[in-house]
């Protein structure tokens, strides 16, 4: 454990990742999950904290943490990889996390998209905590752009309604960019990630205005009282539309729970939504003219149309982020810290 001395911040601890992911597995293992899961976990949790995404850092082991407390999750179960029939590939988390799920689904969504020019992965049966930029860039580093969506637990009311029915349903997309960083955007269809409400409420701050209604319809700025009403989406009724076509592709499409299916699974538990996950891969090689260069070119003349005005593309700050992990350890609030330790006992 270390602290940058210069300029850091008594309340942050400045960690080695190799360090920080040593300490997460075996909080994991601790809590009683395999090794390949624990392992699959903390690289899943610790690669939030380095790039500063503090929603999906290591505040996500508590939740974790919670939802086996609760009974729901199979603390070792392998993950179950189906046939790959022509483009779709399937894997049976059965009832545990879903980060192992995603690993052990890769190789095959590579090779059947690499053959198709396009390739679906399907998890089935997961309790997915994480966000989905991760999963993302493990099919941009194959050279694939890719797609994926999930639901999560009914908290969002749809555009002009007061009661839940939408997860926050986010949507990650993908684009490889060769000896760059991908271009990538993670996104809720939310107003606000469900992790970053939880953490206004830990914090004792108000949400911004605009993200939830109380109990009785009322717009409200309290965590708590959102928690209990409803939240929303962004955008009205277009961040509504992106969530309703969540829950028919990640849910009715590939045969899975919806958002309210998974809270109804949940009975009241408090663990972490119980769901299927939709992750699409596009093979740009098999897609285009043929003229991978030529494609590469327009897609860098993009993104340069964006940044040359001084417009920031997705995913920047985290990669900044990155950086700053890697130069000089990774930040981690100490009471988060100690709080993930005395998960130990």
């Amino acid at each position: 454990m270390k602290q940058d001395p210069s300029h850091a911040p008594a309340d942050t601890l400045y960690l080695p990742a190799d360090e920080l992911l040593a300490t997460a597995c075996r909080v994991f293992e601790h809590m009683g999950l395999s090794r390949a899961h624990a392992q699959a976990m903390a690289r899943t949790v610790v690669a939030g904290q380095r790039d500063d995404c503090q929603s999906h850092g290591l505040y996500r082991i508590l939740s974790c943490a919670q939802t086996i407390a609760a009974g729901k999750v199979a603390l070792r179960a392998e993950p179950a990889l189906a046939p790959t029939q022509g483009a779709v590939v399937r894997v049976d988390a059965g009832y545990a996390f879903s980060p192992l799920a995603f690993e052990r689904g890769l190789p095959a969504l590579v090779e059947a998209t690499r053959a198709q020019g396009l390739g679906a992965l399907v998890i089935g049966r997961c309790f997915h905590f994480s966000a989905l930029w991760p999963e993302i860039e493990a099919i941009t580093a194959h050279g694939l752009a890719a797609l994926a969506l999930t639901p999560s637990h009914a908290w969002v009311a749809p555009a002009g309604g007061r009661r839940p029915v939408f997860g926050t349903n986010p949507i990650a997309f993908g684009w490889p960019r060769p000896g760059a960083n991908p271009f990538v955007f993670d996104f809720a269809t939310s107003a606000i990630a469900r992790g970053d409400l939880e953490l206004h409420r830990r914090a004792g701050t108000p949400l911004p205005e605009g993200c939830g209604v109380d109990g009785e319809g009322r717009p409200s700025t309290d965590p708590l009282a959102v928690a209990q009403g409803a939240m929303l989406a962004f955008g009205g009724h277009k961040g509504s539309a992106l969530a309703a076509m969540v829950e028919l592709m990640a849910g009715a499409l590939i045969g899975e729970w919806t958002s309210q299916e998974s809270l109804a699974f949940d009975a009241g538990a408090g663990a972490i939504p119980c769901h299927g996950e939709l992750i699409l891969a596009f093979d740009p090689a098999r897609l285009g003219t043929g003229d991978l260069t030529a494609q590469q070119r327009q897609a860098e003349a993009l993104f340069a149309a964006i940044t040359d005005q001084g417009a920031r593309l997705p995913s920047e700050r985290r990669y900044a982020a990155r950086a700053r992990s890697q130069e000089r350890g990774v930040a981690v609030p100490r009471a988060l810290y100690e709080e993930v330790l005395a998960l130990l006992g």
